[in-house]
């Protein structure tokens, strides 16, 4: 039956659950809950919090501590989101695969947009970050740097001289061990990263614990000195070392038992974030007055000068460098995975070429997506700056978080029978205000930023008109009842 436009546009993926989920390939369900909580943790710790303090302390003063319980706060409105659609629509593909169920075809592709954007430019730019990071510890323990032209894209950043750069190698070379390991597979990727996030944490734990000896109460004093709005700005800069926490979501159809890990899996990352973020914020303040984190040694020594001034050696700020080497790692690992994952789900719903959904018949991966993703993040990470990626990775998320808590409310309307073993509490509030709290920093984003995300848009839409919708999956869709029995609620 011929089909306008305007219905292909509005027409949404069904919900049904058979054996198995969709047609053609499918993925291995191998991963464990601890796997993919560690995967939420690996994605969110990274470079922000080594740093996040000598940006947020001189705004918020030592009220930074309610800052973080904050951005905590707005980050758990999300996850509590992420994990109800989780429980219920557990398939790769995060936020596009629920927008498309929930909101149409259009409103897939937008989103699908967003979340190759967050994805793709996040993973070059904390590739970029990592290749600093490696170059210091090297100075640090060995004596040796990687030469300028070697480790700096020869593109300068906005306003800045001739970097004298022709590649940033390392950088490259970060990219392409995350693709081997996940061309091993996810299990292999989910082992690896654990073991780094447990020692990430570590690293952490011992900057808490070292902070902590140093305790003085005077830096407490004039607590709200700020007053509201210095708390609310500083909670607006930290909400970004929470942006991450998606990544579980993307490995929906990679768990066992995925109805009931999804949501222990984002919940458990929400909470072990938040608490190590919110301890290392009282162990800093514990330790240096707010205006300490106003100077120059503050910008750019982060937590190691802490402990570096602490013991009065540079052995401790030296492992606490090595926690961010391996930190930042971690991080790349994971939102390259998810970058795949993502461009699995539109591969097999036809929107781009189905060769993105060729599964490794040994370890069940999407190896030809990894590969060229791979290279592409690499290409981005090698050539250009960091300056240029960052603006625009929280604009993509700051809209996905939001669709995700409009489809949490549609879902509600539209499939009121739909199993969900985890039930966001305080519904309807609870997703209006993830909502109001992501439009909130998002009119805070720079012009620049928004002109970048809207051209990127505009190219994805037009590649869908181009080609995505007349390759659809769904212009040859079948009722699955016709081939097999449903499991669950079916579109009515």
């Amino acid at each position: 039956m011929s089909m306008s436009v305007g219905e292909q546009l509005r027409r949404r993926k069904p919900i049904v659950f058979r054996q198995h989920h969709h047609e053609g390939e499918e993925l291995a369900r191998n991963l464990t809950t601890f796997q993919l909580m560690m995967f939420g943790v690996g994605a969110t710790v990274g470079t922000g919090i080594f740093f996040v303090l000598s940006e947020s302390v001189p705004e918020a003063g030592p009220a930074v501590i309610i800052s973080f319980l904050i951005a905590g706060l707005a980050a758990g409105l999300s996850a509590l989101c992420y994990a109800e659609l989780a429980s219920a629509i557990p398939v790769s593909g995060s936020t596009y695969s629920y927008a498309y169920h929930a909101m149409g075809e259009l409103v897939a592709v937008i989103i699908a947009g967003c979340v190759l954007l967050e994805y793709g430019v996040a993973t070059a730019a904390v590739a970029v970050g990592w290749s600093g990071y490696f170059n210091e510890l090297l100075d640090s323990t060995v004596g040796f740097q990687i030469p300028q032209a070697l480790s700096t894209s020869f593109i300068a950043g906005p306003g800045e001289d001739p970097t004298g750069g022709l590649v940033n190698l390392p950088a490259v070379v970060l990219v392409f061990l995350c693709m081997f390991l996940l061309l091993r597979g996810a299990t292999e990727s989910a082992k690896v990263n654990a073991i780094m996030v447990i020692i990430k944490l570590s690293v952490l734990v011992l900057f808490v614990v070292i902070g902590l000896t140093a305790w003085n109460g005077s830096h407490f004093d004039n607590f709200f000195g700020a007053g509201l709005a210095g708390v609310t700005a500083a909670a607006g800069t930290i909400f970004f070392s929470f942006i991450g926490l998606d990544a579980v979501a993307t490995a929906g159809e990679e768990v066992k038992d995925p109805q009931r890990s999804l949501p222990r899996a984002i919940i458990g990352a929400l909470i072990i974030v938040t608490t190590v973020y919110v301890l290392v914020a009282l162990a800093g303040i514990a330790a240096k007055e707010a205006g300490w984190f106003e100077t120059e040694e503050a910008q750019s020594a982060g937590l190691s000068q802490i402990l570096n001034d602490i013991t009065g050696t540079s052995i401790w700020g030296t492992v606490l460098a090595a926690g961010a080497v391996i930190s930042i790692f971690s991080v790349t690992l994971v939102t390259l995975y998810g970058q795949t994952r993502i461009l699995f789900a539109i591969g097999r719903d036809g929107l781009i070429s189905r060769k993105f959904t060729k599964v490794d018949a040994r370890t069940m991966a999407p190896n030809f997506n990894t590969i060229v993703v791979a290279i592409v993040v690499a290409l981005i990470a090698g050539f250009v700056p960091s300056d240029y990626l960052w603006d625009t990775v929280s604009i993509g998320t700051l809209v996905a978080f939001s669709v995700v808590a409009l489809g949490v409310i549609v879902l509600r309307r539209t499939h009121a029978d739909l199993e969900r073993p985890f039930r966001i509490p305080g519904y309807p509030v609870t997703p209006l205000l993830t909502i109001a709290a992501c439009v909130w920093i998002l009119i805070g984003l720079p012009m620049t930023t928004w002109v970048i995300f809207l051209a990127w848009l505009g190219i994805v839409v037009a590649f869908y008109f181009a080609y995505g919708r007349r390759n659809a999956t769904l212009n040859t869709y079948v009722d699955p009842e016709e081939i097999a029995e449903p499991r669950g609620d079916e579109d009515k």
